[in-house]
């Protein structure tokens, strides 16, 4: 592999997003989101699949969000900490209901466009390129309860206007951007990936496949826009990345993996080629939906991604008999347990080929960059009595991936960087713990809301650095 190195021009790094960061969730003239609205503990995945009939605050529950590691008053310190490690890029978000509060105003708001200039500012006083996503699991509530979030079509005008502003006050300061984040994520948890909730007896599929082309037309109008306004613009996609491995050789269970496949696939098959897929046709009769689609929707599609992003944590399985009985809890995307590989302690397959088989595979898929903007291991942390933070799991973890991404570019695949997931801990959008822990900055704070929200370096936090500064070439 010594032949093999990263281009000289790799953008290491790392992502977190505003809605687990960032906290003070009314502050700065912010509106509610959907996520402010999801509660940590029993009640949590039915609100997150879209399941209850209204959201709100509830006296009684715990919202990670409102608070998160209190990015918003602390981001200078810890971009401060980002520059120490060497970051070259950091990915983040913007909150839309800081821009917009109610998510359909005609004028934005000031405050929140002057936060994200001083943050996007404090990046490049290090040298630091930012990597913005313009919604990470983040509609303003407003846009729920009037709209129906992106189940209306409204919802396209909203989020250009949204996304034009946003164009136009960081021109200069941002000039890698994605439109949605795991945009596929939509069809396995509704409301935390689109703020979808459900009426009774409805058809859920063509209500999620609605929206899915909602917002597939406005990811592609966006892409458009961010280019007329400054062409040095590169605009990306992001899926929830992981091939599903058929459970056996079946021919029933090599087909359903191809399928499954498929349904992620789907979304960046229209956001980099510029059409829906042939297989569409079928699908949508298969599942009795109709998708609604206006004059010059076709030509809104042709406006395709510059590169693709996608997150990869685990790969899956799947096979002809997956039922509810037999698949793993362990995340909304389901999958049978694979026997051939480790798995970590919330469950998710540890299995670095398989990073390499995803990266070849979108490569093949689409001829487009690629960029790794989530990989990560999610696990529990002690701080010694000396205040040392040993995550060797971790290190092992990220090492063999690096690995992994190594051998793809060998193999031919144009990776444009690599931005581990949650770089320092925030709050886990699958379960809303703080317990589970991805950073390499540790933040005092516990799944109660408890702590001092100070920040200490983890041993990872000096093995990233040496990576960074040798580009990849010193793993140990």
């Amino acid at each position: 592999m010594s032949d093999i190195s990263f281009p000289a021009d790799f953008l290491w790094g790392g992502a977190i997003a505003a809605n687990q960061a960032e906290g003070a969730y009314l502050e700065g003239g912010k509106g509610l989101t959907t996520v402010d609205v999801i509660p940590h503990g029993k009640h949590r995945m039915a609100v997150k699949l879209g399941l209850v009939d209204k959201v709100g605050i509830a006296e009684d529950e715990y919202y990670p969000s409102h608070q998160a590691i209190d990015f918003y008053h602390r981001y200078k310190e810890d971009i401060a900490l980002l520059a120490e490690m060497g970051f070259k890029v950091f990915r983040t978000s913007i909150a839309w209901s800081r821009i917009y509060p109610n998510g359909d105003e005609t004028t934005p708001n000031q405050e929140g466009i002057r936060f994200y200039q001083d943050l996007f500012s404090e990046c490049k006083k290090y040298g630091i390129e930012p990597l913005v996503t313009l919604c990470h699991f983040d509609v303003p509530l407003h846009l729920v309860n009037q709209y129906g979030s992106w189940r209306n079509r409204k919802m396209i005008g909203f989020f250009e206007r949204y996304a034009r502003t946003c164009f136009t006050e960081f021109n200069g300061l941002v000039k890698y951007w994605l439109t949605f984040n795991e945009i596929n994520i939509l069809l396995h948890s509704p409301f935390s990936g689109a703020g979808l909730l459900f009426k009774e007896g409805e058809n859920k599929e063509q209500v999620k496949y609605q929206a899915a082309h909602h917002e597939l037309v406005a990811s592609a109008s966006v892409t458009r826009i961010a280019h007329e306004i400054n062409p040095a613009n590169q605009v990306g996609c992001m899926l929830a990345g992981g091939n599903f491995y058929p459970y056996s050789c079946k021919p029933e269970d090599v087909w359903a993996a191809l399928e499954k496949d498929r349904e992620n696939l789907f979304f960046i098959d229209v956001q980099a080629r510029g059409a829906y897929p042939a297989y569409a046709a079928r699908m949508f009769a298969d599942k009795q939906i109709v998708v609604q689609m206006e004059a010059g929707d076709r030509e809104i599609l042709t406006n395709t991604v510059d590169f693709v992003s996608f997150s990869y944590y685990a790969s899956r399985c799947a096979s002809a008999d997956m039922n509810e009985g037999n698949t793993s809890a362990a995340n909304v995307v389901k999958s049978l347990k694979n026997p051939w590989i480790n798995a970590s302690e919330w469950g998710w397959g540890i299995d670095p080929l398989g990073l390499r088989i995803a990266i070849n595979t979108l490569y093949d898929r689409y001829q487009k960059p690629l960029f790794l903007v989530e990989n990560g291991l999610g696990a529990r942390d002690v701080v010694g009595e000396d205040g040392d933070i040993a995550d060797d799991y971790r290190i092992d973890y990220l090492r063999e991936h690096i690995k992994a991404m190594k051998q793809a570019i060998g193999d031919g695949a144009p990776l444009l960087g690599y931005t581990p997931w949650g770089c320092i801990d925030l709050v886990a959008a699958s379960t809303g713990e703080m317990a589970k822990r991805y950073g390499f900055i540790y933040v005092d704070r516990d799944d109660a809301g408890g702590g001092t929200l100070n920040r200490l370096r983890k041993k990872s936090f000096y093995w990233y650095q040496k990576v960074i500064a040798s580009n990849g070439e010193q793993l140990d």
